[in-house]
């Protein structure tokens, strides 16, 4: 498998503007009186505006400790800061050590109830190994901070944490089952993916609902009810080396160049049209010569003007919203590939990565309880986010094991994976209260709807 470095999309999608210096989120945030809210509601989001300054000293503690993916040592100090909370609050909980996958590990805790089990994910790492400039917890004002890993994703964590503790305060998380994972390798994932994800997918097959608190499009008035693949493919081709006078003779033919443009050409002419669909070249090299390094996502070539190209390497990755659109645009590319031009030999081949999590009924149900929760709170609607405007996630690993699904309950944020990554600290707030309110809704339930 081809280490995935960077599944999530980077776009800065949200509205933004700066007056005076001021930078304004639009994200509805329009408190309204809470008329449609039980007693017990109520008293959940009194719980997180008293305990709001106390959040954010979390999410400050934590981006202040690097845990760029390959900075171990860091990955587990965030994680202890979280088991600590978790610990607390009665979860049994452990550390999985990430050495047979390379990485540090992964968070995993359990609170064992009655009722329908949700799964709550979140990730450790950034982006931001310890090389990064971009290191410290800065507050612009009261709706903006900068840090790595504010928007993706600690501020997600806090908000895990902050809906745990005000259902302990309101004396109903001791009868609520509820997993969380939180994953030390989601920005790099650990290799072989099986043993990456292990722990991930068990506490999936557990679980009837997952819910997940990784940044979407930015946007609060938004959610993931599907999230696209990341996985990667690598194009070979071979030519027949010669002087540049004999190219499209029957025995030399094309050669490599030509047969891989010839390729990705026709990838995109064929699919590029296909809704939610993309499929990128990331890497190309050819001539007489290639070294191509895939750790570093790079190499060298060497060739000359007037010599037949012998090879080409091209690397690349695709991104689809369902499993048979993926595998239908797999088939379609491996058909292209074994069209040669003359003389001319090539092999595609696409590693494991992360799967789609496709739309599905019950997450659209799901969607339906956190847009009324989000609108009892005063916050307004919650409609689901276009796919093309979120990357992978972690909760795709919980396709086709739980009934309901929803991502993208980070906070409201931009500029994730650069040095400009910003996010509203007053949307930790928001967030947990939607979060409390709507885990004690779906345990209210007596039986978890299906699919």
């Amino acid at each position: 498998m081809l280490t995935i470095a960077h599944p999530k999309s980077t776009s800065l999608s949200f509205v933004l503007s700066r007056t005076a210096g001021v930078l304004v989120l639009f994200f509805g945030m329009v408190m309204t009186a809470q008329a449609q809210l039980s007693k017990t509601e109520k008293k959940l989001a009194a719980y997180v505006d008293a305990h709001q300054a106390e959040a954010l000293k979390l999410l400050e503690e934590v981006v202040n400790i690097n845990s760029g993916t390959m900075n171990f040592d860091g990955v587990r100090k965030v994680g202890q800061v979280f088991r600590t909370k978790l610990d607390a609050l009665g979860f049994k909980t452990q550390w999985v050590d990430g050495t047979p996958f390379n990485r540090a590990g992964h968070l995993v805790a359990r609170h064992t109830g009655k009722g329908k089990t949700i799964l709550l994910i979140g990730h450790l790492d950034t982006v931001f190994e310890l090389s990064s400039p971009f290191q410290k917890y800065t507050v612009e004002n009261d709706s903006v901070v900068h840090g790595p890993g504010v928007g993706d994703m600690k501020g997600g964590d806090v908000v895990i944490i902050q809906t745990l503790q005000a259902l302990n305060d309101a004396g109903l998380l001791k009868d609520m089952n509820i997993l969380v994972v939180m994953t030390g390798d989601e920005e790099m994932s650990g290799d072989p993916l099986s043993k990456s994800k292990y722990d991930l997918i068990e506490a999936a097959k557990e679980a009837d609902i997952a819910i997940g608190f990784e940044d979407g499009d930015g946007l609060t008035e938004t959610a993931n009810i599907s999230r696209r693949s990341a996985s990667g493919w690598v194009l070979k081709v071979t030519g027949v080396p010669s002087h540049s006078s004999q190219i499209f003779t029957d025995k030399i033919g094309a050669g490599a160049i030509y047969e891989a443009s010839r390729i990705l050409y026709s990838f995109y002419n064929d699919l590029s049209k296909e809704p939610d669909l993309t499929f990128n070249p990331g890497v190309i090299l050819g001539g007489s010569s290639v070294e191509h390094d895939f750790d570093k996502n790079g190499g060298s070539a060497f060739g000359k003007e007037n010599i037949v190209a012998k090879e080409v390497t091209v690397t690349g990755d695709i991104r689809a919203i369902s499993p048979e659109q993926l595998n239908k645009a797999q088939e379609t590319m491996k058909g292209i590939v074994a069209r040669h031009l003359p003389q001319t030999q090539a092999e595609i081949t696409f590693d494991e990565g992360y799967p789609p999590l496709a739309p599905s009924p019950g997450n659209y149900e799901l969607l339906k309880y956190f847009d009324q929760v989000s609108k009892d709170l005063g916050y307004g609607p919650v409609t689901a986010n276009k796919p093309r405007d979120a990357g992978a996630a972690d909760i795709s690993f919980t396709s086709g094991y739980v009934d309901m699904a929803i991502d993208g309950l980070g906070l409201g944020s931009a500029g994730g994976h650069t040095i400009h990554e910003i996010a509203d600290p007053r949307t930790v707030a928001m967030q947990s209260k939607r979060t409390a309110v709507l885990l004690y809704r779906l345990t209210q339930q007596k039986s978890a709807p299906k699919r």
